[in-house]
C-alpha cells in the first residue's frame, strides 16, 4: 500500500480547498488553520472542550472528526463526522473523511461504500484516482481473506555491455604454470550484445484461518541475446510457504526450487544449477512508516556437469524500511551475511565466506510516476588458494540500480532502468564491470 499516506494527503488537501469558504467564526478559523499546518493535536485540543455546546454544528463537528482522523481517533472522527452528514448528506468532504476512519477501523464494506458515493459526485480527475487507490487497497484486504491467484507477463529489450561476466584482459600471467603468459580464448572476454527479454508468473494466497495462510508462486524468465546466444540464460523458480500475522508480527516459512540455464535447450535435464532450500522470516511494523525483518535461508546447490562445485549455502540477514512524510519517498536498508561450504573433498577454493549491504529507496512522484534507486556491495572470502593462482580468493562486488516506473493505466508498468556491476579480485581473471540498459513492459492479470 505504498501510495495510500500519499493519497491520504493528496485528500485531505482537496479536503481543506472544498471547505476554505466556511463562514467561520475565530474559534473554527483558528482550528481549520492548525489542521492546515498539519498541528493536528492543537486543533483537537481546540475543539473538543466545546463539543457539548456545539456538537450538531456541521462545520464545527467536520473540524473535530477530521482533527480526529489526523489523530487516529477514528471511532470519535465517524461520530462526528455522521453529525455532519446527518445536516448535509451530500457533503462530498464529509464522506471522503468517514470514509478514511472506516478504513482505517478495518470496516471495509462501508469504506467502500462511502468512497464510491463520493466518486459519483462533482470531483476532480486527481481526486477520482486518489479515491481509487483506497478501493484498490480495500480489494487487497479483501483478497487477503480468500483465495486468490494473480499473474503476470512481461517482455523487455535491452544491451548488456558484458553478457560472460568476464574480464576486459586480453592476456593473463598463471603462477601455476610458471608464470607463463595465456592468451584468453574470445568467449573468456568480455562480450557484449542486445537482448530481449520475456517471463511470466502465478502467485496464489489461501487463507486458513484470520492470521494463517499458505502461499506459493510459479515463475519463469528468458534472456535471450541477438548474437551471442551460447550465454543467453533462463531459469524456473517456485516456491511454497505459509504466512502467519499477529497484529504488527508477520512470520513467514517458505520452501523454494530454482533452476537455472545457460544456453542449453534441454528445459529439464542438464541445467547449469539447481537450487532448493528454505527460508524463514520475521516482519515487524512498528508503524506505518517503520518496518524491520529478519531472515535465514539454506540452499543445496547442484552443478551437474560440475559436481566439484556442489556446495551448501546459510545465510542470514536484517533488514529496515522507512516510509518519509506521508509516503513519497520510501527507504531500505540491508545487512546479510553467511557461507557457501563446498561439498566435494580436496576443493575448498570453491567454498566461501560472503558479507554484503544493500541499500535503496523509491521516490513517488505522483500517481503515474516514481523513481527508484539501489546500491549494494558484497565481499567474498574463499577458503582455499586457487591451483592455477596459488593464492585465496578475494572478491569485492559493487553494483547500483535505476530508473523510472511509469504506469500508464491500471494493471500495466513500463520501466526504463540501468543496472551496473563492477567486480574486484586479486585474480585478474575473475575481475569484470558489467553495464545493463533495458525496458520493460509489464502486464498484471
Amino acid at each position: 500500500m505504498r501510495y495510500l499516506r500519499q493519497s491520504a494527503l493528496l485528500l485531505s488537501l482537496w479536503v481543506a480547498f472544498a471547505i476554505s469558504s466556511f463562514a467561520a467564526d475565530d474559534v473554527l478559523l483558528q482550528a481549520k488553520q492548525l489542521l492546515d499546518s498539519g498541528k493536528a493535536q492543537e486543533a483537537y485540543s481546540l475543539l473538543v472542550p466545546l463539543q457539548s455546546a456545539r456538537a450538531g454544528d456541521p462545520d464545527y463537528d467536520f473540524l473535530l472528526g477530521s482533527s480526529a482522523l489526523e489523530l487516529g481517533k477514528n471511532t470519535e472522527a465517524v461520530f462526528a463526522l455522521e453529525r455532519v452528514l446527518a445536516v448535509q448528506p451530500n457533503s462530498a468532504p464529509a464522506r471522503a473523511q468517514i470514509a478514511r476512519a472506516y478504513y482505517n477501523l478495518k470496516e471495509m464494506e462501508t469504506a467502500r461504500r462511502e468512497f464510491e458515493n463520493v466518486k459519483k459526485q462533482d470531483v476532480t480527475p486527481e481526486v477520482t484516482a486518489t479515491i481509487d487507490r483506497f478501493l484498490d487497497a480495500i480489494t487487497r484486504v479483501e483478497d487477503s481473506e480468500r483465495t486468490v491467484i494473480h499473474g503476470f507477463v512481461e517482455f523487455g529489450l535491452g544491451y548488456d555491455s558484458n553478457v560472460n561476466s568476464a574480464t576486459a584482459d586480453s592476456q593473463v600471467a598463471v603462477p601455476g604454470f610458471g608464470g607463463a603468459l595465456f592468451t584468453l580464448a574470445p568467449t573468456a572476454k568480455r562480450i557484449g550484445d542486445t537482448f530481449f527479454s520475456f517471463g511470466g508468473g502465478l502467485n496464489f494466497q489461501h487463507p486458513l484461518s484470520k492470521r494463517l495462510a499458505l502461499f506459493g508462486g510459479l515463475a519463469y524468465q528468458n534472456k535471450s541475446n541477438f548474437s551471442e546466444t551460447d550465454f543467453s540464460t533462463y531459469y524456473y523458480d517456485a516456491n511454497l510457504g505459509l504466512s502467519y500475522r499477529f497484529d504488527r508480527d508477520t512470520f513467514t516459512l517458505a520452501g523454494q526450487y530454482n533452476s537455472f540455464w545457460v544456453d542449453n535447450p534441454q528445459l529439464y535435464n542438464e541445467a547449469y544449477r539447481n537450487a532448493s532450500g528454505a527460508t524463514a522470516q520475521w516482519q515487524h511494523d512498528f508503524d506505518s512508516r517503520n518496518q524491520i525483518s529478519l531472515f535465514l535461508q539454506y540452499s543445496d546447490l547442484i552443478y551437474p556437469d560440475q559436481q566439484i562445485r556442489d556446495a551448501n549455502r546459510y545465510i542470514g540477514g536484517a533488514g529496515y524500511a522507512h516510509a518519509f512524510g506521508r509516503g513519497t519517498v520510501i527507504t531500505y536498508a540491508g545487512l546479510y551475511g553467511g557461507t557457501e561450504k563446498e561439498k566435494a573433498d580436496g576443493f575448498p577454493e570453491f567454498g566461501h565466506d560472503v558479507y554484503g549491504v544493500r541499500l535503496g529507496g523509491q521516490w513517488n512522484l505522483n500517481e503515474r510516476y516514481s523513481l527508484f534507486a539501489s546500491a549494494s556491495f558484497e565481499k567474498r572470502n574463499y577458503g582455499g588458494p586457487d591451483p592455477s593462482f596459488l593464492i585465496d580468493r578475494r572478491d569485492d562486488q559493487y553494483s547500483a540500480s535505476g530508473g523510472l516506473v511509469f504506469v500508464p493505466k491500471k494493471n500495466v508498468r513500463i520501466t526504463p532502468q540501468v543496472s551496473w556491476t563492477d567486480s574486484k579480485s586479486n585474480i585478474s581473471i575473475y575481475e569484470f564491470d558489467r553495464v545493463i540498459y533495458q525496458v520493460t513492459f509489464r502486464q498484471d492479470i
